[in-house]
């Protein structure tokens, strides 16, 4: 009788080897697709974050030369764009916690000081009357929306990646397979990493 269950038992067995393999397999393909996906989105923050730190230069010239600001105000913009480009982050290191705080300090930073020259420049209607500098204006604030933007799809992005990496059965494939690492979400800071408003400023408000 031990003969006719034989071959039970070997399919069990068989199974019973397969199965783990084959929920590995889950995660093979769709956990690394979900990591590239929230690289190419950070590689979006990044280029939003870029785009506002080339428009900063022309900026403070045009201030300089066009009205009497307060030099202070004016290093404070050039000093917080030099510290933030100086921080960088590669896709590799957005699994470290503390190198995307960096990051996001560095960032916040330059927010601050941009919003302090906004309010500085309140004080200089000639200024604000002038096309150059109107047009600047603008093409911050579309990056201030861009940077946003950037930031809501990166960390919706990262969410997908993390919930797939501890969410059974594409957890088994991330752990064994890929040794697979949460990534950081970008987290703004209260009052700290709000974008200018100057659609605001040029309305009056």
């Amino acid at each position: 009788m031990a003969s006719r269950h034989s071959p039970t038992r070997l399919l069990r067995a068989f199974v019973a080897l397969l199965l783990p393999l084959a929920l590995a397999a889950c995660g093979i393909n769709s956990v690394p697709t979900a990591e590239e996906n929230a690289k190419a989105k950070w590689a979006d923050v990044q280029a939003a974050y870029q785009r506002r730190a080339d428009l900063i230069p022309n900026l403070v010239a045009v201030a300089r030369n066009a009205a009497n600001i307060e030099q202070s105000t004016l290093e404070g913009v050039i000093q917080a764009r030099a510290s933030a480009t100086q921080v960088q982050l590669t896709p590799d290191d957005l699994s470290d916690p503390a190198k995307v705080e960096a990051f996001q300090s560095a960032q916040a930073n330059v927010s601050s000081s941009l919003g302090r020259l906004l309010v500085t420049v309140e004080q200089y209607p000639e200024l604000k009357s002038q096309a150059r500098f109107a047009d600047l204006m603008t093409q911050l604030e579309g990056t201030e929306n861009r940077i946003n933007i950037t930031i809501r799809d990166y960390n919706a992005a990262v969410q997908d990646y993390n919930t797939r990496i501890r969410t059974f059965p594409e957890m088994i494939g991330a752990k064994l397979i890929h040794g697979a690492k949460p990534l950081t979400p970008f987290e703004a800071k209260a009052g700290a990493d709000t974008a200018p408003d100057v659609g605001a400023m040029f309305n009056g408000s």
